[in-house]
């Protein structure tokens, strides 16, 4: 016994390094059928002195063979993996393809835009959720059940008291019940309204709101402010003109027309010969809302605006479909 196992070493090692398959080399020497197994099953015969001798030796050969077979496997990946390099072989010295890089949307390069004039005027920028309380969109701004505003508004009714925001304002009450006055923000963010799409009307629009609420604010500043940022965004010698309007929850209210900035104000195919651009809609915060908000209206005032970032995308860049925004084509994305 001694002897065969000798020799099944021996044929094993002599299999190994001829580089014939390693798998059927281990099933033949040590699987359960193997040559190793088949020896070991006759041990039963042995004295009770030779088999702990045997048993040694039979787990040398095993120890062995398993060692040549570990070291041939390892040899064999090595110059597997040497040759794929060798095939894989890259010529450094070959143009590139050059990636291509992306653009910004056109109303992110606005946004970013309007954020970096009011942040320089000193503002801060807020954000809300997009599903809303109706008290938050509505009530606290003085817009109560059966007001005629909220038909206007088209709103998306999630359930009777939660609904998709029809603005951004109510980020502006939310504020208002966290932080006591001084108060200096804006309020960008996507708003829903339940409007067919046509060419300027959109059921998803964005909004940027500003809301100033402090000691002694009055339409002076409003409409300082608005002036500063209709120079900095149209050009310089950009002018404002305020006209009456009617806001539920600002008092007086006011919608802003800028100079057009494309013919001075002479009339042109941008302003359709007005000479004026439509804006935004601006005012002085109502008491009552302020009062819901838990302000005292009677020591604190402030002044309220709010655009679409849409339409300022649209009259900056001389686009007049609203829905090229939303096409998702390259080849408009990549004018910007």
């Amino acid at each position: 016994m001694r002897e065969k196992l000798q020799n099944i070493l021996t044929e094993a090692l002599d299999a190994i390094n001829s580089g014939t398959d390693l798998e059927q080399i281990r099933i033949k020497y040590l699987g359960k059928k193997g040559e190793l197994t088949a020896v070991l099953r006759g041990m039963g015969q042995l004295t009770p002195e030779e088999r702990p001798v045997i048993g040694q030796l039979a787990n040398d050969v095993r120890a062995k063979i398993e060692e040549a077979l570990e070291g041939a496997a390892s040899a064999f990946k090595a110059k597997q993996l040497e040759a794929q390099l060798k095939a894989e072989k890259l010529d450094v010295t070959m143009p590139s393809t050059r990636a291509k890089l992306g653009h910004h949307h056109p109303l992110t390069l606005v946004q970013r835009r309007l954020e970096d004039i009011f942040i320089g005027m000193g503002f801060s920028i807020v954000e809300g959720p997009e599903v809303e309380y109706d008290y938050y969109n509505f009530q606290a701004l003085n817009i109560p059940e059966n007001h005629p505003a909220r038909d206007t508004q088209d709103t998306f009714y999630i359930t009777d008291n939660i609904l998709l925001r029809s603005q951004t304002s109510p980020v502006q009450v939310r504020t208002m019940e966290k932080q006591k006055p001084p108060i200096r923000v804006v309020s960008p963010g996507r708003v829903y309204r339940s409007d067919a799409l046509d060419a300027s009307h959109s059921p998803l629009f964005h909004q940027f709101e500003g809301l100033v609420v402090d000691k002694g604010i009055t339409m002076g500043d409003l409409k300082g402010t608005l002036e500063s940022f209709a120079k900095t965004m149209f050009g310089e010698n950009t002018r404002t003109r305020f006209r009456p309007h009617h806001f539920p929850f600002t008092e007086p209210s006011a919608e802003v027309d800028v100079s057009c900035f494309m013919c001075g104000g002479k009339g042109c195919r941008l302003c359709k010969g007005e000479g004026w651009i439509e804006i935004l809609g601006a005012g002085m915060v109502h008491p009552f809302v302020l009062s819901n908000c838990g302000i005292d209206p009677e020591e604190y005032s402030g002044f309220a605006f709010g655009m679409g970032i849409e339409r300022i995308a649209m009259i900056s860049y001389g686009v007049d479909d609203i829905r090229l925004f939303y096409e998702n084509d390259a080849r408009f994305i990549e004018q910007f």
